[in-house]
């Protein structure tokens, strides 16, 4: 029986530490990312793919706003469903060529996808992703008051905006996925942890949020049935005192003993926590497994070579 995977790719997908971010060094981290993926697809593996979109997503608002005098600014759900439409054409192109280039059907499609999230979220209350431009103090009070944005001091200097990350709640789009899958396509969906909306009365609405791309794969790896999830990411794996000298390579664990170590804060929320937490989530609703490594070996991952992981 063919297994089906959720393969959650990491911002180094694209853009790399230190590289430039043109056009030409996305398509190669593109290129790079596909032939890991079709490795896998010619396993005989289902394969969905999700992705991060920080970087793009922030180049988009900055366009935005340096051209504001001529253009209004939209909105970060829109800003969400144009890094979509980027980012899958990418994959999509890379993975197809990679495809054919081995004597296969090109057989992949990527999705424009919504996320519902709940109105209600604390989240929404107390925004805390930073997003954007940075600011000095005096443009930042005057963005509060000429747009009712919420502005905070950025650790790494300057001011910025930051906006709600809500807990996904439901792939609205994933129903059409499965057959997808069952015709052998390779599916790109909830890209940048997809688009965030609100549901009211059966209707939905764009909110001004951005959504953890880890949470959101495991909620589409959930409602799928995907018979396991995969994190690459840019490490090769989760360490346990992470950065310090007596750091050590979790190669395997247990899910009650790795939320134990979630709970006590050994994974911190703005690095390794939300992967921790996606695939803490995922093994537990599934009794599946999930795993944590590196792109470079995906499919060591997948094999239990390389990475850490994440069992019942």
């Amino acid at each position: 029986m063919t297994k089906t995977l959720v393969i959650a790719l990491g911002g180094n997908a694209f853009i790399r530490k230190g590289e430039p971010g043109t056009s030409e060094y996305q398509w190669m981290n593109a290129r790079i990312a596909a032939k890991q993926i079709v490795n896998l697809y010619s396993k005989d593996y289902n394969i969905v793919v999700t992705h991060g979109n920080g970087p793009q997503v922030g180049m988009i608002l900055e366009w935005m706003e340096a051209m504001k005098t001529k253009h209004p600014p939209l909105t970060t759900d829109i800003a969400t469903a144009m890094t979509q439409g980027w980012l899958g054409y990418m994959l999509m192109q890379a993975i197809g060529n990679e495809l054919v280039s081995r004597g296969l059907e090109r057989k992949v499609v990527s999705l424009v996808n919504q996320v519902i999230v709940d109105h209600n979220d604390p989240a929404f209350s107390n925004p805390t992703k930073y997003i954007g431009s940075y600011y000095n103090e005096e443009e930042a009070e005057e963005l509060v008051r000429e747009k009712g944005w919420v502005m905070k001091k950025d650790p790494r200097g300057g001011y910025r905006r930051v906006v709600p990350s809500p807990m996904p709640k439901h792939n609205m789009e994933h129903p059409v996925i499965k057959p997808l899958l069952e015709r052998g396509y390779i599916v790109i969906a909830s890209g940048g942890g997809g688009i965030p909306v609100i549901e009211k009365d059966g209707l939905l609405k764009g909110v001004e949020a951005v959504i953890d791309k880890d949470l959101a794969s495991m909620i589409l790896a959930i409602s799928i049935k995907a018979d396991g999830l995969v994190i690459a990411t840019d490490v090769d794996g989760v360490y346990l005192n992470y950065g310090l000298p007596n750091a050590e390579l979790i190669s395997k664990i247990d899910v009650s003993k790795l939320r134990k170590l979630y709970e006590q804060g050994e994974f911190p929320p703005g690095s390794m926590g939300p992967k921790i937490l996606a695939c803490i989530r995922f093994v537990e609703a599934t009794g599946k497994w999930a795993v944590i490594g590196s792109l470079e070996h995906l499919e060591d991952s997948v094999n239990g070579i390389k990475g850490t992981l994440v069992y019942t």
